[in-house]
């Protein structure tokens, strides 16, 4: 393994500007951490592959696909594409993002000296990110069952280990594989579109998990923040979003806030909501999903 790349980034994207991600953003905010970006472009209805190239950057590699309808069922076509990328990446470590997530510029000190210190030590199979939801605009983000608090983003390079799934997370051999908990900061702003671009997002995500022609056409008018989900347990966010992301929070236009849901909360939302007072309260989350085997000793 060529020693001179500690970490690789990579990703997949297609219709990415149509379908209103930071794809851009998402790029930029993971290339001062890497030494080189692998990226997947799957045949496009828009100007995603210019966009890219655009950046203008040494470090990116695209790769030009078709996504393969065979595998669009439960969302495989999504880790089929994540994997071309991975295979590809030649560092240490390989930092995962996807075109709707943005790295924080505060952590990329913390993720790189992560990186080195435990660079030799085989049993760090992957690190851990905190996650912020952010939905509707970029004033609100989830803080319940309802979002995951933690997901693998990064790698160890050349050890078996691939996308797993819909790709959102990472497993070897089928098992789950052994994590640090890195304190970095992912910021995931899929939920933060028009109702327009969220309708269609809508239409192409149930086509890439359940098939093409799953549900017929999701119009904008049919589309609305306000009876989407449990918004109970939103909160205000009060921090400091990701410096490349400044532009786009200055011009989103979107007044949503929770108080005007009327959602009528089901069995599960009631039960989740007790999970996540029990979680707050005594900081241990009964009944949460893990794809991940934590390392408590290691940091």
């Amino acid at each position: 393994m060529p020693k001179d790349k500690l970490i690789s980034g990579f990703s997949t994207v297609r219709n990415g500007i149509k379908l209103g991600y930071p794809l851009i953003e998402s790029i930029h905010s993971v290339l001062p951490v890497v030494d080189e970006f692998v990226i997947t472009v799957g045949k496009s209805e828009d100007n995603t592959l210019e966009s890219i190239r655009k950046i203008g950057s040494k470090k990116i590699r695209i790769i030009e696909t078709v996504w393969d309808p065979r595998f669009t069922v439960k969302g495989r076509i999504l880790a089929v594409q994540s994997n071309i990328a991975l295979f590809q990446c030649t560092g240490w470590w390989a930092f995962y993002i996807q075109a709707d997530e943005v790295f924080h510029e505060k952590d990329q000190n913390r993720l790189v000296s992560l990186c080195e210190k435990f660079r030799d030590d085989d049993d760090v199979e992957g690190m851990l990110f905190d996650y912020t939801h952010f939905f509707g605009n970029y004033d609100w983000y989830g803080d319940s069952y309802n979002w995951y608090r933690k997901e693998i983003r990064l790698i160890r390079n050349h050890r078996g280990i691939s996308s797993w799934r819909s790709a959102q997370s990472f497993r070897v051999d089928g098992r789950k594989i052994n994590v640090i908990d890195s304190g970095a900061r992912i910021f995931h702003y899929g939920w933060v579109r028009s109702p327009e671009v969220m309708a269609e997002k809508r239409r192409q995500h149930d086509e890439l998990h359940h098939g093409k022609g799953f549900l017929k056409d999701v119009h904008a008018s049919d589309y609305s923040y306000l009876n989407e989900m449990d918004t109970k347990c939103m909160k205000r966010f009060t921090g400091e979003h990701p410096a490349v992301m400044k532009k786009k929070v200055a011009e989103f236009k979107n007044d949503f806030n929770p108080s005007m849901v009327d959602y009528k909360p089901n069995t599960r939302d009631i039960r989740r909501r007790i999970q996540d007072r029990i979680g707050k309260i005594s900081g241990y989350y009964p009944g949460e999903y893990r794809n991940y085997r934590l390392l408590k000793d290691k940091v």
